[in-house]
C-alpha cells in the first residue's frame, strides 16, 4: 500500500518471481556473487521487496535503507 489512501499495487507470486530473477541475473552480471555485501536505498515498493528476494536467492548479505537519513547515518549504516 502507498501512503495514499486507495494507493496500492497489487503483484502476483509469478510477477514477483519473474522480477526477483531478472533483478538477481542483473546483480550477477553486474559482479555481486554470494558472500557479497549490497545495501538496498529504495522506498518501500514491490521493487523493493523483489531486490531484496534477488540478494537473497544469489546468497549476497543485504541491508535496507529506505530513507530518510543523512549522509553520515546512512555511511554508518553502510559500514555496518
Amino acid at each position: 500500500e502507498k501512503d495514499e489512501p486507495g494507493g496500492e499495487v497489487r503483484v502476483t507470486y509469478r510477477e514477483l518471481l519473474e522480477l526477483t530473477c531478472r533483478l538477481g541475473n542483473t546483480l550477477k552480471r553486474q559482479g555481486v556473487k554470494q558472500g557479497d555485501r549490497v545495501t538496498i536505498y529504495m522506498p518501500p515498493c514491490p521493487l523493493a521487496v523483489a531486490s531484496m528476494l534477488a540478494c537473497a536467492r544469489i546468497g549476497a548479505v543485504h541491508t535496507v535503507v529506505f530513507a530518510g537519513f543523512s549522509a553520515e547515518s546512512l555511511a554508518d549504516r553502510i559500514q555496518d
